[in-house]
């Protein structure tokens, strides 16, 4: 089962965490299975940005992005090129390290 390290965020992992999840499993579903209450407000279907995250290791590991995933990043705060949304990248067997961004562009967001 791989192993994901999720770096410090002051919101949702003040620490920082490392967490198992099964292959096959979107990293979002992981941290939200794991306690880690990462924003996804439109219910993981893949049309906002707010579970944007950052794949500083083992990003080549991932299920390849589709064109609807990529036109959304184009929207996300901090977009790098390891960004993925987390709802729409699936863990293979490799190991990853995940930076979860320190803003998303979501108005509807409740916890201000």
């Amino acid at each position: 089962m791989p192993v994901i390290k999720i770096l410090p965020h002051p919101q949702y992992c003040p620490e920082g965490t490392q967490i198992s999840a099964p292959a096959g499993t979107s990293i979002c579903e992981a941290l939200l299975d794991n306690g880690i209450n990462i924003e996804h407000a439109c219910d993981m279907s893949c049309a906002c940005t707010t579970c944007h995250v950052i794949v500083r290791e083992g990003f080549d590991s991932l299920n390849e992005s589709e064109e609807e995933e990529d036109d959304l990043l184009d929207r996300a705060w901090g977009l790098e090129p390891q960004s993925r949304l987390s709802c729409q990248a699936i863990l293979a067997q490799s190991d990853l390290t995940v930076e979860i961004p320190k803003y998303t562009i979501n108005h509807a967001r409740e916890n201000n």
